[in-house]
């Protein structure tokens, strides 16, 4: 079972949660456990790295929610 997993790689849409996600949809989330996505959040929408973190902490970690959320 492992083996035909790993064979199936991004290419071929593999893993639909992994690899076969392109980078425009990761842009869309905000890695709370990534400083530095949080800070960048914050500097965009003018507030705190905290505000941020609260924000998704209750709405998730979607970017457009987010910036809803904090009132871009």
């Amino acid at each position: 079972m492992h083996r035909h997993h790993f064979a199936r790689g991004a290419a071929d849409g593999g893993s639909e949660k992994k690899a076969g996600r392109g980078r425009k949809q990761d842009r869309a989330r905000v890695a709370k456990g990534q400083d530095y996505e949080v800070r960048y959040e914050a500097k965009k929408t003018g507030r705190s790295a905290s505000s941020v973190k609260k924000a998704v902490k209750k709405v998730g970690n979607s970017r457009k929610r987010i910036e809803k959320r904090l009132g871009r």
